[in-house]
């Protein structure tokens, strides 16, 4: 399956979307909501795929919206004091498909609004940029390395229950 990038506006009009796309989706409506544009990429280990959220703040806290095959990784209400408490609300959710716990790090929230010369609400051309430039942004790591070796495998029925109704072609 070839990976590509889809703009705000494809996605609308084909009704489909991986997690880049739909992150860019989400961004681009929370700022028709009066937000930011913001993202903010979630690192895992090697043995498994980023995951990106679209960012936002009500009454000083943090939520996210979020596209995933995972049913937990998903949208989160903005109850959340900083990007830290957000992003590790999503750890025991985040996992690949060997039950691994996978989470390391997350990037700083990338602005889109630098990208709005280049068109990215409209136009798939920018978007490698965006995914270059979550690339280069400093990661702030969320585990040792002793609290990496003494990670639990995700339990059977917690698998099953995150992967409901997902697109088996995704993972």
């Amino acid at each position: 399956m070839e990976l590509f990038y889809r703009c705000p506006l494809r996605v609308f009009r084909e009704r489909v979307a991986h997690c880049f796309d739909g992150a860019l989706f989400a961004a681009m409506a929370l700022r028709r909501l009066g937000h930011p544009p913001l993202i903010l990429e979630m690192v895992p280990n090697e043995r498994d795929d980023d995951h990106l959220l679209a960012l936002y703040k009500r009454d000083g806290y943090w939520g996210a919206v979020a596209k995933s095959n995972f049913v937990g990784l998903r949208f989160r209400e903005p109850v959340y004091r900083n990007l830290r408490e957000l992003v590790m609300s999503y750890f025991e959710q985040f996992y690949n498909v060997e039950r691994e716990k996978t989470l390391r790090s997350y990037s700083l929230p990338l602005h889109l609004k630098a990208f709005d010369k280049l068109n990215w609400m409209t136009s798939d051309e920018p978007l490698e940029r965006i995914a270059q430039r979550l690339d280069e942004i400093r990661k702030a790591p969320v585990l040792t390395r002793k609290m990496i070796s003494n990670l639990s495998w995700v339990d059977e029925r917690s698998y099953r229950g995150g992967l409901l109704g997902a697109n088996e072609a995704g993972l």
